[in-house]
């Protein structure tokens, strides 16, 4: 027999009454990507009950339950919204991320885009919430339609800065450990100096992003140039990297090819790859 064309995941939504599909569509149709509740609820995951690694975990395992759930204050809804208000006869699930809270200095740190771990949402940061990426849970949509709805980005800017966010988290690069380490002291002053009332504090106040290239690849292990645009005070440390071209632009001046051939430096930590 010929394997089905299309996904069987939604299969079991036939068995809804067509009224209690209606009433939630009409109920999503208000909500947007970032979107929130905040209400004491609960996050659930799937442990392995031979090595449990969290209190919650250990805790669904001596009970016997190989699910375990978390005390949240809420969550965000990050399903993008073309796909969350179409009707849930055919697309009956939404992925919700945990709202936690954080202090101020962290709220401001995930604000500049410092932790991409978290997003950021205008509509709850005056609770100091933000969403934790690192956890995504699927729900239902009727669970979202039932929900008490704050919107999380009042603007198309906020809409924009959180797509970006959630998009930067599921494709950050993987940069070669070697880089890792010479970039550090970079990263290091760049963060000391951030806030600081000086001329330097200022610049750095004004930068989008870092974006760093290598010449001609990454995976030169002999007499490879890296070009990192960033403070021109930087420096090579011994080892493969051999010079540093820095050079700040402005976005009228960066060209496609520019941007498409490097890839944005995080400041709080990077991701890496083995060589």
């Amino acid at each position: 027999m010929d394997a089905p064309l299309e996904p069987q995941g939604a299969s079991g939504v036939g068995a809804v009454d067509g009224s209690g599909v209606e009433q939630v569509d009409q109920r999503i149709a208000t909500w947007r990507q970032g979107d929130c509740v905040v209400a004491d609820d609960w996050f659930l995951f799937r442990v392995n009950m031979d090595n449990p690694l969290t209190a919650d975990g250990e805790a669904a395992v001596v009970e016997g339950a190989e699910n375990a759930e978390t005390s949240v204050r809420g969550f965000a809804v990050l399903t993008q919204t073309c796909d969350l208000v179409r009707s849930c006869a055919g697309r009956p699930f939404a992925e919700v991320s945990p709202l936690v809270e954080v202090n101020d200095r962290v709220l401001r740190e995930i604000e500049r885009g410092r932790r991409p771990d978290y997003g950021f949402i205008p509509g709850v940061a005056d609770q100091r919430l933000v969403a934790d990426l690192d956890r995504v849970m699927t729900v239902e949509k009727a669970v979202v339609a039932a929900w008490e709805q704050i919107d999380g980005c009042q603007t198309e800017e906020d809409a924009r800065r959180l797509s970006l966010a959630l998009a930067r988290k599921r494709s950050r690069t993987a940069f070669p450990d070697d880089f890792v380490e010479f970039a550090r002291p970079l990263m290091d002053r760049m963060s000391e100096r951030h806030d600081r009332q000086s001329d330097e504090g200022r610049v750095l106040r004004s930068l989008r992003e870092v974006r760093v290239r290598a010449a001609p690849s990454w995976d030169e292990t002999e007499d490879a140039e890296h070009c990192l645009t960033a403070l021109p005070q930087a420096q090579p440390a011994p080892g493969r990297f051999v010079r540093v071209d820095g050079v700040v632009l402005t976005l009228d001046d960066l060209t496609a090819r520019d941007y498409v051939e490097s890839d944005p430096l995080d400041l709080d930590h990077l991701s890496t790859r083995r060589r």
